[in-house]
C-alpha cells in the first residue's frame, strides 16, 4: 500500500496516529505528494480526482480517501483494540466526535487561508465568522472533555487531539487553552503518546 502524504497535513497526521496506535505503520509506504489549492498534483489525480491528502492506494490499485475512510480501513488490519467501536451509541458517538473535529479542522484551514491574504483582500466578516465558530467549537469540546479518553482511545479522541494540535501549529495566537482547562489538561496528556510525538509536523507543505 502507498499513502500519499505530506508532513504538515493535519488530516494525514490523523491517519498516521491511527497507524501507530494500531501498530501497522510498517504496512504501507509514505509517498511525498505536495498539493496546493491552486496547483493540483497531476500524479495524484488518477487516484484522487480531488487532488487531496491523504489518499491510500491499495496493492490492487484501489484508492481510498478521505482521512475518515482511510482510518476506518486501517482499523480492520489489526487484531488489537479497535479505534472504531463496532456498533450502537458508542460507535455513533465516536463517529460524531470525528466528524466534529474534521469539520472544525476544515474551518481552521479556511480561516488560516483568509488570514494569510494581504489585508486589503481579507474579508472582515469572514474572519469574524471564523472566530465565532472557533470559540463555539472550543466551548463545546470543553463540555465533552470529561468523556475524552486517555486509555482505550477511539477515533474521536485522535481527531480532537489532532485539531487541537493544529491550533498550536498554525494558529497559536488563538490561545485555545484559555477558558478551557479540562480540554487543555486532557490534550497535554494525550500529546505525550508516542503516536503523537512520531507525527509532529515536519518540514515542507
Amino acid at each position: 500500500m502507498k499513502l500519499h502524504w505530506s508532513p504538515r497535513s493535519p488530516f494525514v497526521r490523523k491517519v498516521m496516529v491511527c497507524a501507530y496506535e494500531a501498530g501497522i505503520v510498517d504496512r504501507f509506504e509514505c509517498v511525498r505528494s505536495p498539493v496546493a489549492m491552486d496547483k493540483p498534483n497531476l500524479h495524484l489525480l488518477p487516484h484522487n480526482p480531488l487532488s487531496k491528502l491523504p489518499t491510500l492506494v491499495l496493492d490492487d490499485g484501489f484508492a481510498l480517501f478521505d482521512s475518515s475512510v482511510i482510518c476506518e480501513y486501517l482499523d480492520t488490519l489489526h487484531d488489537g483494540a479497535k479505534l472504531f467501536p463496532g456498533e450502537g451509541r458508542e460507535r455513533f458517538a465516536a463517529l460524531q466526535q470525528q466528524a466534529f473535529a474534521d469539520g472544525l479542522l476544515d474551518m481552521l484551514l479556511l480561516w488560516r487561508q483568509e488570514r494569510n491574504k494581504p489585508q486589503s483582500q481579507q474579508r472582515p466578516e469572514w474572519l469574524a465568522a471564523f472566530k465565532v465558530k472557533s470559540t463555539a467549537s472550543l466551548d463545546a469540546l470543553e463540555k465533552i472533555a470529561p468523556q475524552l479518553r486517555l486509555d482505550a482511545i477511539q477515533i474521536g479522541d485522535i481527531a480532537i487531539a489532532c485539531v487541537l494540535s493544529y491550533y498550536d501549529f498554525r494558529l497559536p495566537d488563538v490561545q485555545w487553552r484559555d477558558g478551557h482547562p479540562m480540554l487543555a489538561a486532557w490534550h497535554a496528556r494525550f500529546a505525550e503518546r508516542d503516536s503523537m510525538h512520531r507525527t509532529e509536523p515536519g518540514e515542507g507543505e
